[in-house]
């Protein structure tokens, strides 16, 4: 009697616990569920075809870019031979993901000639120009002063007469933006490529500055790129020179070594990239390099943004055609089962709750697949409920007493319900193996939800329907037979 009160309490503890994470971590949706943005890319190569391997190492690479994001259960797949889709769940904004995936982030460090430190300085003061005019182009642009909007466009003007190029974008911001990437372009010009590179890389970071509110990235080399960053820093420590780090061919940063590093370099293989980044552009940066340089460049032919509206609407279709099958269920089986009925109903609902809260715990991130996987996992639930109850009443019209026809049934109709579950296992095993992301989220909760079927029919069924036939008004067999049976 002890060990059965102790069942039903840890079924009540558990359900208590999946209360408690449904509440604390909300279930996360995918983007059929909650909106996001689809983008297609396009790889881009300038002569041949693109390779299989070309595409799979695009692929790795958007893909680690992707996890960096943060971005739950995106969905990356290839689309004929030199085309990519890539679906963002919750990322409303496709152009915050574009500006991320659709740089081929090919970090190089350089080291500046020699006779170019009056150019560089020119050319640096003319970068700083610019980012303030930038700056104040987008407080002009909220506060809609078309004053000083015209004082940006005449010292833009001025920039453009000293540097000899006429920017050909239509719109300001479009020439700022313009003429900031000639700069930096000018500016790599004036640096000299080494053998140290993104490959050498094994990780980054970001942090704030302590002096300020700009951020830096971390880099981490390998033990190769260590030695080669020690060598150039060694090669310009206490010079003029100073080094430059160059991302897809523009220079974000360029910085000095000091003389004590004359001797050895820089050792320890790491550096920091300081360029009066934001927090956002640390991240994106970070994002980057994290990932990977792309093998070749991609361009973002197309994007779509699957709004929230279409999504909770089919979380309703899809509520409403759950609740409406379980309440059908529910009916059958309470008029077919009566007493049992009741019980499997008040097991399912429990099957439900620790569902979930397996599903917000993992996560599971929750798509129309996903939710046809929970509702056919509920339909073997009750099939499995069915076994057993049938075995019961077997065992009732041999003339067993109540307590032995239930230990009995659920007895003899073990073997079935386990062989039945482990080869709907094997299944899901197999779909989540080799099936595509929408496939897997449909193997992953079906999967889920037999294995806690298993036990919610074969635990949380037997010790309610236990704890029921404790109170003699519920221990009449006429309660648990057909009702054409009573006589029996």
């Amino acid at each position: 009697m002890k060990r059965r009160q102790g069942w039903l309490f840890f079924i009540i503890f558990l359900l208590t616990l999946s209360v408690y994470l449904l509440i604390n971590y909300p279930l996360q949706l995918g983007l059929d569920l909650q909106g996001g943005s689809q983008l297609t890319l396009q790889i881009i190569k300038e002569e041949g075809k693109v390779t299989r391997d070309e595409l799979e190492a695009v692929n790795s690479v958007i893909d680690k870019r992707v996890n960096n994001l943060g971005v739950s259960e995106s969905n990356l797949q290839t689309l004929g031979g030199d085309q990519l889709i890539l679906e963002l769940p919750g990322e409303q904004n496709p152009l915050v993901a574009s500006r991320v995936l659709g740089k081929t982030a090919l970090l190089e460090f350089r080291t500046q000639k020699e006779g170019t430190s009056i150019d560089l300085k020119t050319l640096q003061l003319q970068r700083l120009t610019i980012k303030e005019l930038i700056e104040q182009y987008s407080f002009a642009e909220k506060s809609q002063n078309d004053n000083n909007l015209k004082v940006i466009q005449e010292d833009l003007k001025n920039i453009e007469q000293e540097l000899n190029y006429s920017s050909t974008s239509n719109d300001l911001y479009g020439k700022l933006i313009e003429i900031k990437k000639y700069v930096d372009k000018e500016i790599t010009n004036l640096f000299i490529k080494t053998d140290l590179s993104g490959k050498d890389l094994i990780n980054a970071g970001r942090r704030q500055e302590q002096t300020n509110s700009n951020w830096e990235v971390l880099l981490t080399f390998s033990n190769s790129g260590g030695e080669k960053f020690a060598e150039i820093t060694k090669s310009i420590a206490g010079t003029n020179q100073l080094l430059g780090i160059i991302l897809d061919g523009e220079s974000i940063s360029e910085a000095s070594v000091g003389n004590q590093f004359a001797s050895t370099g820089i050792t320890g293989g790491s550096a920091t990239i300081s360029g009066n980044f934001s927090a956002e552009n640390a991240r994106e940066l970070e994002v980057q390099l994290k990932g990977g340089s792309l093998p070749l460049p991609i361009e973002i032919v197309e994007t779509n943004t699957i709004g929230a509206l279409l999504g909770s609407k089919n979380i309703l279709k899809s509520l409403y055609a759950a609740i409406s099958g379980l309440i059908f269920v529910g009916i059958f089986m309470i008029f077919n089962y009566r007493i049992l009925g009741f019980v499997s109903v008040l097991s399912l609902v429990i099957y439900g709750f620790f569902n979930l809260a397996i599903y917000s715990l993992i996560p599971v991130t929750l798509t129309l697949p996903g939710i046809s996987g929970l509702i056919l996992s509920i339909g073997m639930a009750v099939d499995a409920n069915i076994l057993i109850f049938e075995r019961i009443r077997e065992e009732l019209y041999d003339g067993n007493t109540l307590t032995r026809s239930i230990d009995s049934g659920f007895q003899r109709a073990n073997s079935s319900i386990v062989d039945g579950h482990i080869t709907t296992l094997l299944s899901c095993f197999v779909l989540f193996l080799l099936g595509t992301n929408f496939v897997k989220g449909f193997a992953a909760t079906l999967g889920i939800g037999v294995l806690i079927s298993l036990f919610t029919s074969l635990n949380c069924s037997k010790n309610i329907l236990r704890f029921f036939t404790t109170y003699q008004s519920l221990r009449q067999k006429d309660l648990y037979l057909p009702r054409n049976n009573f006589s029996n």
